[in-house]
C-alpha cells in the first residue's frame, strides 16, 4: 500500500486527475491508493471494457491522461479494444494491471494468465514493475519509471502505456511490520522535484520557414483539415484560418474536426466537399495540397485527392503515418499552429497584394453555395424524418459549447455530409482511430463526465446495443448526457455496400436486424426514454439540455428508404 500510494502521488504531481477502477482482489492496493488520494477522481466501473472506454472519453475531453486499474487474469484483456483505439487515435491512457507474483504463475494458480506484453505492439511503452519491497532504493526507481511512463503516454505522439504490477499477500491495508525499517519521510521527500508534465510543445525552427517559402506564388492550392479532437478547437481553427488568409486557398473542413464550429475564424471554408467531389464540379489540377492530420472520412474527397498529381504536405506533430491514400506526400513534423506562424512570417505580401478570393478559390466557394442551397431545399421538402436531417438539426440547434460524441458507421458520415458551419464552438468527439463501434456509450459517458457540460451522443441502434453495459455508468447523475438514438432496425451503413444486392445472406448476416425495446432497456437502468417522431419536437428537445442525468431520445427511421433517398439526393 505504501508502494501504490507512492505511485499515485507521483502520477498526481505529474498531472493525473482521474482513475477508473474496476473491482477485484489482486488490485486491492491500487484501488485503495486511488480511492484515498484527495486529488484524484476515483471512478468505480464494473465492466472492464466499459471502464476502458470511459477512461478514453475522459482523457479526450480533459486532454489529460487517465489511469485504468484492474485485477489479474482476464480482466485486463477486456481493455484491449480501447487500447487499440487509444493507440490509433493517440489518446493517452495509463494501464495499471495488477498481477500475481512470479511464484504464482505457470502453476495453475487461479485468476492468473500471462499478462506480459498482453496488448502486443499497441502500447507506446510497457514494463513490468517488481514486487513491492520495503527497500528505500526501490522507490526512486519506481518514481523514475512512472515519470518515464507518463512521458511516453503524453509526449512524442501520445497513446496508451502499460505497467504490469505484481502484488503478494496481504492485499488489504493491514499492518504486517514490513515498513518498520523504512524511513517513509525520506522516501516521500524524493518526490519533491516532481512537477506537472504536459505535452511536448511542437518545435518550429528556421527549417519550417524555409519550407513555407516553397508556397510563394502557388495559386491553386487546397487545405484539407481532417478530424482533430486533441488540440484546442479555437486555436486549431485560428491556425487553419491564418493559413487560408496567407495563401488564399479554400479549406475543406471535416465535420468531425473543430473548424465548422469556429467558422468565423476560417475564411474560404468549404463544408460540403463530398457533394462537390461527387458531382464532377471539383476544380481540377491543384498545384499543392496541405493536409492537416488524417484525411476526412468521405470516399468522394479521398478519390479526388488520389487523382491529384501535385505535392501533398502531411502536417502531423507525431510519429504516425497519416496518409492511407499513399499520395505523393511528405510528412511535415509540426502542428498546424507552427505551420501557420511560419507561413505568416515568410508570406506577408500575399495578404496585402491579393486580399480577395482568387478565381480558383471562388470556383470552390460558388460550388459550395450551390450545393448548400440544393441540399437544404430538398431536406426542407422531405416528407419524412430522414437520418441526415438529425445531424443538420443538431448543428443548427444544440446549445453553444456542447460536447458531442459521434458514433461510427452512418452517424460519422451524416455529420460529414450534413453538419453545417457555425460559430457555436461545440466540441466534436469520436473514436476514429480504429473506427469500431465498441465502447460507444461508455466513451460518450466519459466525454460527459470529463467535460462538465451537458453532452450529446449521436448513435445508431447497433452501436448502442454493442455497449449496452455502458448504461451501468451512464445511469449516474454526476453528469448530463442526451443520447440521440437512431433506430433503423439494423446496420444502415451496409445498405450502401454492393453486398446489399445479395439477399440472402445480406439481411441476416450484414444488416443484422434487431427488435429490442429500447424504452424497457433504458428504464431497467433508471434512465428516461422518449420516442421522437416529429422533427420540430426533436429540435425543441435538443435546444435545451438537462443539467444532470442521462436520457434517451429514440428516433425510428427506415434504413432502406433512407438509403434510396441518399442516392437520389446525391444525384440532385
Amino acid at each position: 500500500h505504501c508502494w501504490s500510494g507512492f505511485l499515485f502521488e507521483t502520477l498526481f504531481r505529474l498531472g493525473l486527475r482521474a482513475a477508473v477502477v474496476s473491482p477485484g482482489s489482486r488490485s486491492t492496493p491500487l484501488a485503495c491508493a486511488a480511492a484515498a488520494h484527495p486529488g484524484l477522481d476515483a471512478i468505480s466501473v464494473l465492466d472492464e471494457r466499459s471502464a476502458a472506454f470511459l477512461a478514453l472519453g475522459i482523457a479526450r475531453s480533459t486532454r489529460r491522461p487517465v489511469a485504468l486499474v484492474c485485477t489479474s487474469g482476464t480482466a485486463a484483456a477486456n481493455w484491449f479494444p480501447a487500447v487499440i483505439e487509444a493507440r490509433e487515435s493517440r489518446v493517452p491512457i495509463l494501464l495499471l494491471s495488477a498481477d500475481r507474483p512470479p511464484e504464482m504463475r505457470e502453476c495453475s494458480s487461479g485468476q492468473t494468465i500471462d499478462q506480459l506484453k498482453l496488448f502486443g505492439q499497441y502500447p507506446r511503452w510497457q514494463m513490468e514493475l517488481p514486487v513491492p519491497e520495503a527497500d528505500a532504493a526501490l522507490f526512486p526507481f519506481l518514481r523514475q519509471t512512472v515519470i518515464h511512463a507518463w512521458e511516453r503516454c503524453l509526449r512524442f505522439g501520445r497513446g496508451p502505456v502499460h505497467l504490469n504490477l505484481p502484488f503478494r499477500d496481504p492485499l488489504a491495508p493491514v499492518e504486517d511490520g514490513s515498513l518498520a525499517g523504512l524511513d517513509q519521510a525520506a522516501v516521500w521527500k524524493t518526490l519533491d522535484g516532481v512537477r506537472e508534465m504536459g505535452g511536448q510543445p511542437a518545435s518550429a525552427g528556421p527549417w519550417l520557414e524555409e519550407r513555407a517559402r516553397e508556397l510563394a506564388g502557388v495559386k491553386r492550392g487546397v487545405i484539407v483539415a481532417g478530424n482533430e479532437c486533441w488540440a484546442d478547437g479555437g486555436e486549431y481553427a485560428r491556425s487553419a484560418g491564418a493559413l487560408a488568409r496567407a495563401l488564399g486557398w479554400p479549406v475543406l473542413a471535416d465535420g468531425l474536426g473543430p473548424l465548422r464550429e469556429h467558422a468565423e475564424a476560417v475564411p474560404y471554408l468549404v463544408h460540403n466537399y463530398e457533394w462537390i467531389c461527387g458531382s464532377g464540379r471539383a476544380p481540377p489540377s491543384p498545384e499543392w495540397i496541405v493536409r492537416l492530420g488524417p484525411p476526412p472520412t468521405g470516399k468522394r474527397l479521398r478519390a479526388w485527392l488520389e487523382q491529384t498529381d501535385c505535392p501533398h504536405w502531411l502536417v502531423d506533430d507525431g510519429d504516425r503515418n497519416v496518409d492511407p491514400l499513399h499520395a505523393a506526400g511528405e510528412p511535415l513534423r509540426c502542428d498546424a499552429v507552427s505551420l501557420a506562424r511560419a507561413v505568416e512570417r515568410v508570406l506577408p505580401a500575399r495578404r496585402e497584394t491579393d486580399p480577395g478570393e482568387s478565381a480558383w478559390t471562388k470556383t470552390w466557394l460558388d460550388a459550395a453555395a450551390l450545393g448548400r442551397d440544393r441540399v437544404n431545399a430538398i431536406l426542407d421538402g422531405c416528407g419524412f424524418f430522414f437520418e441526415g436531417e438529425i445531424s443538420r438539426a443538431l448543428s443548427r440547434h444544440l446549445p453553444e459549447r456542447t460536447p458531442v460524441f459521434v458514433a461510427n458507421s452512418m452517424p460519422a458520415r451524416d455529420v460529414e455530409w450534413f453538419w453545417e458551419p457555425g460559430s457555436r464552438r461545440r466540441e466534436i468527439f469520436f473514436n476514429r482511430g480504429a473506427n469500431g463501434i465498441d465502447g460507444t456509450l461508455s466513451t460518450a459517458a466519459g466525454i460527459a463526465r470529463g467535460s462538465a457540460r451537458p453532452a450529446v451522443l449521436l448513435t445508431g441502434d447497433l452501436a448502442f446495443l454493442h455497449d449496452a453495459n455502458g448504461l451501468l455508468h451512464a445511469s449516474s447523475s454526476s453528469f448530463s448526457l442526451t443520447v440521440v438514438l437512431i433506430n433503423n432496425g439494423g446496420g444502415g451503413i451496409f445498405e450502401h455496400l454492393p453486398i446489399a444486392a445479395f439477399d440472402p445472406p445480406f439481411e441476416r448476416f450484414f444488416a443484422t436486424p434487431q427488435r429490442v425495446d429500447f424504452g424497457k432497456l433504458a428504464r431497467a437502468h433508471g434512465i428516461p426514454h422518449q420516442k421522437v417522431a416529429d422533427p420540430a419536437a426533436f429540435r425543441r428537445l435538443i435546444s435545451e439540455l438537462p443539467k444532470s442525468g442521462t436520457r434517451v431520445l429514440e428516433i425510428h427511421t427506415d434504413r432502406k428508404r433512407d438509403a434510396a433517398f441518399r442516392r437520389e439526393l446525391a444525384k440532385a
